[in-house]
């Protein structure tokens, strides 16, 4: 058989430039996508590990600023817990001091309330029995109470004892100003003249001294004795007054208003006074006495 080396050559021709044709039109450009494809690969796995990397990053950065926050919120918490609780104290505190002092200031209206009914109370009730004590006085006195209350000062000064008089005539003479005559009425001229003259008898003085015999007297009304007489010099004074009547009354009402005030219901002692229209209370003796 023989060998067409033309078709042989030709044939190896065409496989030569089919091959390169393939080559060229085919492998070649597949094998561009390949490779591109692997280099975007290559490209995405570097750029998925990047970030990656970065999202490791911002997970630990993130999961850091949580821990800072969280011991933040913590110690914030804290804080303001300590912070209630200490204005919880003072707001305690004011409230309790402002309750303490409102307490106070109650106790104080109550007492002064209870204090001045107490004395309105005892104002009334002063003016109430010496209303009846004049009047009962002047019913059984057979003279004016005014003249009465100057006879029994009269009669009390020619009682007095030897010391309780010599310290009078003594104050009386060393005096630098008038005795002071101070009584609860304006005594008449009657009163007063007999006055003078039973303090010139009991208490002579020296006819050589400025005043002669006569011992000056200054006379003045005082409310406040209460149906008394007094008579003050040189720090001495020798008094009689109807308040030592009701000077007990006084301590009793004192007693039951302070009863009152602390809520206690005690049954009233017996009167250590008491004005009774039929009898004349026994007068005490006069006192001399320092002021």
């Amino acid at each position: 058989m023989l060998i067409d080396w033309f078709t042989v050559a030709a044939q190896a021709l065409n496989f030569l430039i089919l091959v390169w044709l393939l080559k060229r039109f085919l492998y070649q450009p597949i094998l561009q996508a390949i490779d591109g494809r692997e280099q975007r690969i290559v490209n995405e796995l570097a750029d998925a590990g990047t970030k990656k990397a970065e999202a490791q990053k911002d997970r630990d950065d993130f999961q850091h600023k949580n821990e800072l926050f969280d011991q933040q919120r913590a110690s914030l918490l804290s804080k303001a817990t300590d912070e209630a609780k200490a204005e919880r104290q003072r707001l305690l505190a004011e409230a309790r001091q402002a309750a303490d002092a409102l307490s106070a200031k109650r106790q104080d209206t109550l007492r002064n309330d209870a204090k001045n009914l107490n004395q309105a109370i005892s104002r009334q009730i002063q003016q109430e029995v010496f209303a009846i004590t004049r009047k009962a006085l002047m019913d059984l006195a057979t003279t004016s109470l005014e003249e009465r209350l100057a006879e029994v000062f009269i009669r009390r000064l020619r009682e007095m004892d030897v010391q309780a008089k010599e310290c009078l005539a003594e104050a009386l003479k060393t005096a630098s100003s008038p005795a002071l005559m101070r009584s609860a009425f304006d005594l008449p001229v009657e009163q007063r003249t007999a006055i003078q003259q039973t303090l010139n008898e009991i208490f002579p003085t020296d006819p050589s001294t400025p005043h002669g015999t006569s011992i000056p007297v200054r006379f003045e009304t005082a409310p406040d004795l209460v149906c008394g007489i007094e008579l003050t010099t040189n720090g001495q004074k020798v008094a009689w007054s109807i308040a030592d009547y009701l000077a007990s009354l006084q301590k009793g009402v004192d007693e039951l208003l302070q009863d009152n005030d602390k809520g206690e219901s005690k049954p009233s002692s017996e009167p250590k006074l008491q004005v009774k229209p039929e009898t004349k209370p026994e007068v005490p003796q006069p006192e001399a006495h320092s002021q």
